[in-house]
């Protein structure tokens, strides 16, 4: 049966053209990339590959949509009437593209009223694009994107990791599910670029996303590309999971899997957040 949602069709076009222009702008120059500052004592870093991407798809999203409010890793907050909120990640592994690890995205993200409708992710290493759009499944250049597998595998499952930059080293909470992850699955990725982790679980090449504290300019669009490919949300005692921006970074702690997993997942966390 044809979906009632909206389809979106021309944001995904833009967003789509603008992920892959800035995409290839990082890969033609990621040898060259220099750190421009440390953002903060985390020691989040931003390169000027940062800044060039931003300004070729914040172009892009304004001169196509100027009505449009745009929420940017870089630039802050671009103010405008309405409920529509552009959610740009110009170069999601700024802290890979820094140490010369070629580990990163650009994601761009749509929400309506606070909720996302469009998410689309770009992988310039590989040139691969992923995109979704709310009720109409996500996709990849390969089609229907199959998302993991409902069942619990064996030896345990590959689980992603992410945490908010302002979660320091010590925080009890994140060591502590760190540490259940470890000892009960069979790898735990940290990848320092969320994205790349939202688009290998939708992708179905791992099983599960764990997330504590995440960042929320990210996390909407990821999340959407999950979800729209069969993956649940829930936060860590197990309620459903709605992916936000705004506010602070309480209400953005999640586990994303499916079936067997998910379950086992939330057992193993729920015993120690």
């Amino acid at each position: 049966m044809p979906s009632s949602e909206p389809d979106f069709d021309r944001e995904t076009r833009v967003a789509v053209a603008a992920a892959e222009e800035a995409g290839g702008l990082l890969r033609r120059r990621f040898g060259a990339a220099y750190c421009l500052r440390t953002k903060d004592e985390s020691g989040d870093v931003q390169v000027d590959l940062d800044l060039a991407a931003e300004k070729l798809v914040l172009g892009r999203i304004r001169r196509r949509f100027p009505g449009d409010r745009i929420l940017s890793e870089e630039a802050g907050l671009l103010d405008a009437p309405g409920e529509r909120t552009w959610l740009v990640d110009p170069l999601d592994g700024s802290n890979n593209v820094a140490i010369g690890l070629p580990a990163y995205a650009v994601g761009i993200g749509l929400c309506l009223g606070g909720a996302p409708v469009l998410g689309v992710v770009h992988e310039p290493v590989t040139g691969l694009t992923w995109h979704a759009v709310r009720g109409h499944g996500a996709h990849g250049s390969a089609g229907t994107l199959p998302g993991p597998a409902p069942g619990l595998p064996r030896p345990g499952p590959v689980v992603a990791w992410t945490q908010g930059y302002a979660v320091r080293r010590g925080d009890v909470t994140a060591v502590a599910l760190r540490g259940a992850l470890e000892l009960h699955c069979r790898r735990v990725l940290q990848l320092w670029a969320p994205l790349l982790g939202w688009s290998l679980l939708a992708r179905g090449t791992i099983d599960a996303f764990v997330g504590y504290r995440a960042e929320g300019v990210d996390l909407p669009t990821g999340a959407l590309l999950a979800a729209e490919a069969g993956v649940e949300l829930r936060t860590l005692s197990g309620a459903p999971f709605t992916p936000g921006f705004a506010g602070d970074d309480s209400g953005r702690s999640f586990v994303a899997a499916r079936g067997e997993t998910l379950s086992y997942l939330l057992r193993e966390v729920g015993a120690v957040a």
